[in-house]
């Protein structure tokens, strides 16, 4: 060992020694900045549970540990925030249960039409053992490379369009409506008698203006954040879809961080899955018959419901 190999230690030794005195490791000081995804905007509710989960990160990591949040699609759709989270190239991304039910087959049965009473019996489930399975189920997959870290309530789905109100079953035929990336709300749509289009939401309002679709679905947030109203002014409040959304980690990044640092992002996510619920909506036309609606989904439930039966059953005994 030459000479200034002894003194390099030496100097690294001693900043050890003053960072361990004054309470502080050696390398704290080495900040880290996590990149976060949204689709929507600054003010939609799951962007602001992120920003303010990102503001008590870096307060309680002294400035170590902070949030960057790119919203309203800035680093694409969510297909490009999932597969850039799979590469590490963004740490934290917010994204529907839609794309993921390929992956995590049980996830489907969150995007199974009718599944929830109302928003109280999904919080129950989001919030309780089997919300946690799921959860784990996404962070243990082998190839889906992602972290769960929580639930976010994305409110009650309805359809919207620019041809005519929806005030019955009937009036959904032959509509054409962009539905997510998953074969279930493409089959769901079409047994209701409307033409499901799977597409990108970065994608949706060019389509709307062009033709391409007479409308989508979603929730009212979306509706009136995304100026989906100004191509399709008519929203029924058809209530087929009530799914949860997960705010997800990349499992790249995850294992790079000490386990100090996984456990306190774990733990200000599952906050933020409760600061995320504000009320906020719309309604422009009620539909007082559902029933019609439930009954046409039944070939959905029978396709992508019998292989997790007892799944289901749990879900439906809460009361």
């Amino acid at each position: 060992m030459n000479r200034r190999t002894v003194l390099r230690l030496g100097a690294a030794t001693a900043l050890g020694t003053l960072a361990t005195e004054f309470g502080v490791p050696a390398f704290a000081q080495q900040k880290l900045v996590l990149k976060a995804a949204d689709v929507h905007p600054i003010g939609y509710p799951t962007v602001e549970a992120v920003l303010a989960m990102g503001k008590k990160l870096e307060a309680a990591t002294g400035g170590r540990i902070s949030i960057q949040m790119y919203p309203s699609m800035q680093l694409g759709g969510e297909k490009e925030a999932i597969e850039q989270a799979q590469v590490g190239a963004l740490a934290i991304a917010r994204i529907s249960v839609g794309p993921m039910g390929p992956l995590v087959p049980e996830l489907n049965v969150f995007n199974l039409p009718f599944m929830f009473r109302d928003d109280a019996h999904m919080e129950q489930v989001i919030d309780g053992p089997i919300g946690d399975e799921l959860l784990k189920k996404l962070s243990s997959h082998p190839t889906a490379g992602l972290i769960g870290l929580c639930w976010m309530n994305a409110g009650t789905r309805n359809v919207y369009n620019s041809k005519r109100p929806i005030r019955s079953i009937d009036d959904l035929k032959g509509l054409k409506i962009r539905m997510m990336g998953n074969p279930v709300f493409v089959d769901t749509m079409n047994a209701l008698g409307g033409n499901g289009v799977a597409m990108g939401m970065d994608q949706l309002v060019n389509a709307m203006q062009t033709g391409v679709v007479d409308g989508a679905e979603n929730n009212a947030p979306t509706y009136t954040t995304g100026q989906h109203y100004r191509h399709a002014k008519y929203y029924s409040l058809t209530g087929h879809l009530m799914i949860p959304e997960i705010l997800v980690f990349s499992k790249k990044t995850w294992s790079t961080l000490a386990q100090d640092d996984q456990a306190l992002i774990a733990k200000l996510a599952k906050e933020a899955q409760q600061d995320q619920r504000k009320a906020a909506g719309i309604e422009i036309i009620k539909i007082d018959d559902k029933r019609p609606f439930q009954a046409a989904v039944k070939p959905v439930w029978d396709k992508y419901g019998a292989q997790h039966a007892d799944l289901i059953k749990r879900i439906q005994d809460l009361k």
